[in-house]
């Protein structure tokens, strides 16, 4: 063989492994936020379970504030619907999207909820209740915990996806961008706080 001719192997065997490279990175990197998702999934979820619990005990104190509780009830129910969705395909950025949104709502739906049991004094001193807005103002730490660390991943892929060699072989195997969860209203991007002192 020829200098040339070994001099041309060694620059497509390198070039090809550039590429092997480079797609491994960005599958690793999409797995990565795909893998955050589920983590915030599966505190959505465990929100999803506790409000019902929190309505049904409600119920008997704040028997005049039946359509508060249907609302909460009713948004609870759309954001569980967004999040199945969204799990899954949580590179699909309208699910994203979707589920922000109903996310969104659901907050609001609480923090009115939390208003009106304000008004009701035997409804905050009820240590059932009370225990239940305890884990659920936890669970939003968590959910709010889990949401960052899935931005920082997707924000690595989309960084990663952007740059160039790597954003030509991001389009020719169809690595689509990612789209973050964010919460639309700033004032909702807070967990809710309960307080009954």
């Amino acid at each position: 063989m020829s200098t040339d001719t070994i001099i041309g192997l060694v620059i497509v065997v390198g070039v090809f492994l550039l590429v092997v490279s480079m797609y491994n990175q960005l599958v690793t990197l999409r797995n990565r936020f795909k893998n955050s998702f589920a983590q915030i999934d599966v505190q959505l979820q465990r929100r999803y379970e506790l409000i019902p619990n929190l309505v049904e005990s409600s119920k008997a104190y704040m028997s005049h504030e039946r359509e508060t509780l249907a609302q909460v009830m009713e948004a609870r129910n759309q954001a569980s619907s967004a999040s199945k969705q969204a799990a899954a395909h949580p590179e699909d950025a309208s699910a994203l999207k979707a589920l922000s949104k109903a996310e969104s709502r659901l907050t609001s739906m609480l923090g009115g909820f939390y208003a009106v049991a304000e008004n009701y004094p035997d409804l905050k001193a009820n240590e059932t209740i009370s225990q239940l807005m305890e884990e659920l103002t936890s669970t939003e730490n968590r959910v709010a915990f889990s949401r960052q660390a899935f931005n920082d991943a997707v924000m690595n892929y989309n960084t990663y996806r952007e740059q160039f060699p790597s954003n030509l072989i991001a389009g020719f195997f169809g690595f689509k961008f990612a789209e973050l969860l964010e919460i639309d209203d700033p004032k909702k991007r807070e967990a809710v706080k309960v307080s009954f002192n």
